[in-house]
């Protein structure tokens, strides 16, 4: 036979294997030449569905270009999605992960239907409410935990009673040194205990009435006007990659405007940094008008010597801080702004601020997190805002995906 012929039949042989099978080519390009560890790849089901007919997401394989299978996450991001012919459209995304060493600008992966039902996935991120400790609401992945403050806690005390009253809209930081869940177990273990490091980290992070670890605010150019506690809860997605959910806040008066706002909350595996989008709805007063995202100025427990380096990376727009305990050792925290929203900086009596402009109804998107030095990753706050400034660089330079059937 001849060869080019005998190629030619092999290749279409191939390609008509793959597509017996139920395969899908996955590429993935960035523009960076940094390294992207943990880069989370999303695929929009409804184009997967068209090259996959009849996918499910209890049997699929991922696989990497060496053939090694990934761990995957289906999301539904809208539960009232219907799919009437059974093609999986009701789902919202398929979900994995590739560490991008520096340099490496592309990848390829393969998606594959199965007929065996795959893995349940180890989860290394969580997110729920938590009515047994006055209505926080407590997220993780295996790099570190938070929490903020629901309603309960908010309500006044009752006479005669010793109930913690805090109102608050700021975010809390609770310093992981384990990759492993953690809230569920300090939850039960009590607040004296989660206070100390015990082994698994500790809460060494004071919130009170600051902004905490990016908690916001409406910025007037001399005062921050800020919400109570949050509201109502939404668990959207719920790992073992990604989880998603949204914490709303009722109206408050800011000078001369009445706004609330709604809080979605992207936690990713692999990261520091998780991505919020806060949509302010202005009730009363104008359209457009000046956010601001901050970090408490001191953190510190009481009695406890503590030193502080404020870092502004303008051409970022980045906000670090790298606070060093005497007891617990240093904490990074930041806040990167994202999509062009930058409008500088600024400080009140308790919170470093980096200032974002919004508009009514839409959301403005921001990096918010923190990195413990006793976890070992980020010893120095060169080390912490050389991470962050990768990260805002990221958020800018999305990677891009082509699906080949």
């Amino acid at each position: 036979m001849n060869p080019l012929r005998c190629l030619l039949l092999c290749l279409f042989t191939s390609a008509q294997a793959a597509f017996a099978a139920g395969l899908v080519t996955v590429t993935v390009t960035h523009d960076l030449a940094l390294a992207r560890p943990a880069e989370t790849i999303t695929v929009n089901w409804a184009e997967l569905a068209k090259a996959l007919p009849g996918a499910q997401l209890q049997h699929l394989a991922v696989k990497d270009a060496a053939g090694r299978s990934l761990p995957y996450q289906v999301t539904n991001v809208d539960p009232e999605a219907k799919d009437p012919k059974d093609l999986g459209v009701a789902y919202g995304e398929l979900i994995f992960q590739h560490d991008f060493a520096a340099g490496e600008k592309s990848a390829a992966f393969t998606v594959e239907k199965i007929a065996e039902v795959a893995p349940v996935f180890p989860s290394q991120v969580f997110a729920r409410y938590v009515p047994e400790r006055l209505d926080d609401f407590a997220w993780e992945n295996d790099k570190v935990a938070h929490r903020t403050y629901g309603p309960a806690l908010a309500a006044p005390r009752v006479p005669g009673t010793n109930k913690e009253v805090l109102v608050t809209s700021g975010l809390d930081v609770w310093c992981k040194r384990v990759s492993y869940p953690v809230v569920d177990r300090w939850y039960n273990k009590g607040h004296d205990h989660y206070h100390k490091d015990e082994g698994e980290g500790m809460d060494m992070y004071g919130v009170g009435i600051t902004r905490g670890c990016g908690g916001t605010g409406v910025w007037d150019g001399k005062q921050l006007y800020v919400g109570r506690n949050y509201q109502n809860w939404k668990v959207i997605a719920n790992g073992p990659i990604r989880a998603i959910f949204e914490l709303s806040y009722d109206t408050w008066t800011a000078g001369g405007a009445i706004v609330s706002e709604v809080k979605r909350f992207t936690v990713d595996a692999g990261h520091n940094l998780d991505l919020i989008e806060s949509t302010f709805t202005a009730q009363v007063g104008p359209k457009e008008f000046t956010v601001a995202i901050g970090l408490n100025k001191d953190s510190a427990d009481k009695g406890q010597e503590n030193k502080i380096t404020v870092t502004p990376l303008e051409a970022d727009a980045v906000l670090t801080q790298w606070e060093v305990q005497s007891k617990n050792g240093a904490l990074g925290t930041a806040l990167a702004v994202a999509d062009g929203a930058f409008a500088g900086f600024a400080a009140d009596d308790k919170n470093q601020l980096i200032l974002a402009k919004a508009v009514s109804g839409k959301p403005v998107r921001y990096l918010v997190g923190a990195g413990w030095a006793k976890a070992g990753e980020f010893t120095t706050p060169e080390a912490w805002n050389t991470y962050v400034a990768a990260c805002a660089a990221r958020l800018k330079s999305p990677v891009k995906i082509t699906l080949t059937p």
